[in-house]
C-alpha cells in the first residue's frame, strides 16, 4: 500500500468498486472507514481494505449485502472467512467448468448439425439457491393450498435436480409429441414412454409404481397451477397424460 491510509477515491480505484459503492457500504454499516480527514474525505486502512476484500468475495458469490453484513458481524477470524470463501468459489468454479463444457458440446453439435443427448443439455446449471428461486412460485402455491413446503424437505442437490429437469423435459416432450401425432393414450408406444420414465425415477431413488404415478397425474390435472404448466407446453397434455397414466396403471396391474 502506498501509505497507511487511503482516501475513498484511492480505495475505490485499488479495489475496483466505485466511490458511490463505498459510500453506500458506509451508509448501511457494512464497511465503516477508519476515519475522516480534515478535508472531509473517508479514509481506509489495511483492516478496512481486508474487510472490503471479503465483501467483494461474497459479492462474487452473489451473496446479498444484508447477508454479508450478518456473516461479518460476528467478526470471525480472517483465515476462517477466506477458507470458507475458497471452498465456495471452488464449487462455483467446478459448476462454471461444467457449464463451459456444456456450451462447447452444444456448439460443436450445432456446427455438425447434430443434437446432443437431452440429459446433457442442462449439465452445470443451477445452484441450490437458483433452484429454490426457480421453484419459489410452485412452492408458494403448495404452501398456500396444501400446507406443503418444499424447503422443509431437506437440502437441494443441484446435480440431481438438473438430471430430474432433463428427464422431465424429455418425457413431457415425448408425451406432447405423442399427443400431437394422434397416438392413442393407451397405445403400446405411449406405455413404453411411461415405463421408461418410471424406470428412471426408480434408478434415481424416486421409486413410484404405476398406480402412484397415475395418482400424481390426477393431482396435476385437478390442480390449477400444475395443469396450467402442462397445458402451456401442449394443449390437452394434462388430460392426455392422466388418461395414459391410468391406462398404464390398469395394464400393469394385470386387469
Amino acid at each position: 500500500m502506498r501509505r497507511e491510509l487511503l482516501t475513498v477515491k484511492e480505495a475505490a480505484a485499488l479495489s475496483g468498486v466505485t466511490v458511490k459503492t463505498l459510500h453506500h457500504y458506509h451508509k448501511i454499516g457494512l464497511l465503516v472507514p477508519s476515519g475522516i480527514s480534515e478535508a472531509g474525505y473517508r479514509l481506509y486502512g489495511r483492516r478496512e481494505l481486508e474487510r472490503l476484500q471479503q465483501i467483494r468475495f461474497y459479492r462474487e458469490l452473489d451473496f446479498p449485502l444484508d447477508r454479508i453484513k450478518e456473516l461479518l458481524a460476528a467478526e470471525p477470524e480472517r483465515l476462517a472467512i477466506l477458507s470458507e470463501q475458497r471452498e465456495l468459489l471452488l464449487a462455483r468454479k467446478t459448476r462454471l467448468e461444467r457449464l463451459i463444457r456444456t456450451i462447447e458440446e452444444s456448439a460443436d453439435g450445432a456446427k455438425k448439425g447434430e443434437e446432443i443427448e437431452v440429459d446433457r443439455l442442462f449439465k452445470g446449471f443451477g445452484s441450490e439457491a437458483e433452484w429454490k428461486e426457480a421453484l419459489s412460485e410452485q412452492n408458494e402455491h403448495l404452501k398456500a393450498n396444501y400446507g406443503y413446503d418444499l424447503n422443509e424437505q431437506g437440502p437441494i442437490d443441484p446435480e440431481a435436480m438438473n438430471e430430474q429437469a432433463a428427464e422431465a423435459a424429455r418425457f413431457m416432450g415425448e408425451m406432447a409429441e405423442a399427443l400431437r401425432s394422434g397416438k392413442r393414450h393407451d397405445a403400446e408406444e405411449v406405455r413404453s414412454l411411461i415405463g421408461r420414465h418410471l424406470e428412471f425415477q426408480a434408478a434415481h431413488g424416486h421409486a413410484a409404481d404405476a398406480s402412484a404415478f397415475a395418482a400424481t397425474c390426477r393431482f396435476f390435472l385437478g390442480d390449477d397451477f400444475h395443469r396450467a404448466m402442462l397445458e402451456s407446453q401442449q394443449t390437452g397434455l394434462a388430460y392426455y397424460l392422466t388418461l395414459a397414466a391410468e391406462a398404464h396403471a390398469e395394464a400393469s396391474s394385470g386387469r
